[in-house]
């Protein structure tokens, strides 16, 4: 899709809402006449826009197999998003997209073992990729999940976790929260800590999202278990602002996100900002 075709609108209508954790509700919408509203690969975005109100890019969580609907994990945490949750189903909203590169899932994923980390609503853009592959199971080997979060509740996706990623074939879901709560028997510590515990085969190839502080020590935690930078992938998206290149404002280095990511090697990152 060329830049003139991701600036026109498109009009969705929000079909369902599922309230995830105390502050992220997933959004499902269709295009007015049913169906998804345009084509993606796992790692894309699209701009979700309320007129007179704003817009902001976000990650489609959906599997690119799903042919029905498309899903955004959104975090209250701003003016838009304030409105994003209050919305209801039956009403629209406005689509642009989609933007950026992919995770390259038909390319050197393919034929991998696949090691996912993620923290937070980290996994939103991950859980797009996690499906995908589970939805073309036979093209890759191996596959573990580690999750974590400051607690149960702000799990993302827990039941569709619980009931399905860990019900399926030759998928390791491991799960931890930052400190003890009642009620769960569970891993307690933080992701990269438990990365170094787990200590993941480095013949993996790691796709990690999260806080930067989570990604900054995660990654120091899979060089330490011998991962190169080339093996390890992650997703820059919440830099995004315009998508089509012009303001300027997603820079790193010699890059620019929205241009030559979100989606990155870490070897492919000159510099990375200060955050990470």
């Amino acid at each position: 899709m060329n830049t003139t075709d991701t600036l026109i609108p498109y009009i969705g209508v929000v079909t369902e809402i599922r309230n995830d954790t105390p502050d992220v509700k997933t959004f499902r919408i269709e295009a007015p006449q049913g169906g998804k509203v345009f084509e993606h690969m796992p790692g894309q975005c699209a701009m979700l826009s309320i007129p007179g109100v704003g817009e902001a890019m976000f990650s489609i969580t959906s599997s690119p197999t799903n042919t029905e609907f498309m899903e955004f994990s959104i975090k209250k945490c701003g003016h838009l998003t304030d409105w994003l949750h209050e919305m209801e189903v039956g009403q629209q909203i406005t689509l642009r997209g989609p933007y950026g590169n992919a995770f390259p899932v038909e390319t050197e994923l393919k034929g991998k073992d696949l090691l996912f980390i993620s923290g937070g609503i980290g996994l939103a853009p991950l859980r797009s990729v996690i499906n995908y592959v589970r939805d073309k199971r036979s093209n890759y080997g191996k596959v573990d999940i580690i999750y974590g979060s400051r607690s149960k509740e702000d799990l993302v996706d827990y039941d569709e976790i619980m009931n399905e990623w860990k019900n399926s074939q030759d998928i390791a879901v491991h799960l931890t929260i930052d400190r003890p709560q009642e009620g769960w028997d569970g891993h307690v510590g933080f992701v990269p800590d438990f990365v170094r515990e787990l200590a993941p085969s480095n013949s993996m190839t790691a796709l990690v999202c999260g806080p930067p502080v989570m990604i900054k020590f995660t990654l120091a935690a899979l060089k330490d278990l011998g991962f190169s930078e080339s093996q390890v992938y992650t997703t820059m998206e919440l830099r995004m602002k315009c998508g089509v290149g012009k303001c300027g404002r997603c820079n790193i280095g010699d890059k620019y996100v929205c241009k030559d990511g979100p989606v990155f090697r870490f070897d492919q990152l000159s510099r990375l900002p200060e955050e990470y």
